[in-house]
């Protein structure tokens, strides 16, 4: 009872320690308009909010997602092949990776990739 009391004091001091000198260390960074504004997606947060956005760098994204998504479905796939050996898991996990070898190359030869044109 007593020694949970202390870890109990001993870890509220610790952090309000931890707190205390954040807040103190907090204050020798230079404190300008740049580097407290948000940055999102290469717009410039002290200009007009009305310009363009770039199709291209919005399809680059989307394509990384799909791929992302693609990769940790990928995962539990090798992981069910390497536990269970039979000729169904491998045979899914092959036409799993031709359907995303196929759509990487398919996107490649489209020019989907290419950032700078």
């Amino acid at each position: 009872m007593f020694s949970s009391m202390i870890n109990s004091v001993m870890g509220f001091s610790l952090s309000v320690l931890v707190m205390f000198f954040g807040w103190m260390l907090s204050f020798n960074v230079l404190m300008d308009r740049e580097k407290n504004s948000p940055f999102e997606c290469g717009f410039d947060p002290l200009k007009s909010a009305r310009l363009p956005y770039s199709m291209r760098f919005f399809l680059l994204a989307i394509i990384f997602l799909i791929f992302d998504i693609e990769i940790v479905l990928l995962f539990p796939m090798l992981t069910n092949v390497l536990m269970m050996f039979s000729y169904k898991s491998i045979l899914g996990c092959f036409w799993f990776l031709i359907i995303l070898i196929v759509g990487l190359f398919y996107e490649w030869s489209d020019g989907s990739l290419d950032w700078v044109n």
